[in-house]
């Protein structure tokens, strides 16, 4: 991973998985809309060339897989109800 957005669109997502973690304890509970409103910018700026794997998941809002693939982590993710990783 080298393209800018990418390191953004991970730090975004990992955001995002940390704040989701910190829900069950959090008062007041934090507004999650910022966040995805983030990713999707974020995904909109995606270079043409992004791998097709990546764009998937982020049109699929999944997020957590999003990140193990940015994380280099792929291998992890499980088959999807659309059969796709």
């Amino acid at each position: 991973m080298n393209v800018p957005v990418e390191n953004e669109l991970l730090a975004a997502l990992t955001q995002l998985a940390e704040t989701v973690k910190s829900l069950p304890g959090a008062q007041p509970k934090p507004d999650l809309l910022p966040l995805f409103a983030r990713l999707d910018e974020l995904a909109h700026r995606l270079p043409r060339d992004t791998d097709p794997t990546l764009l998937h998941y982020l049109h699929k809002k999944s997020y957590e897989k999003a990140r193990l693939y940015l994380q280099g982590r792929d291998a992890e993710n499980q088959v999807g109800n659309c059969r796709h990783v």
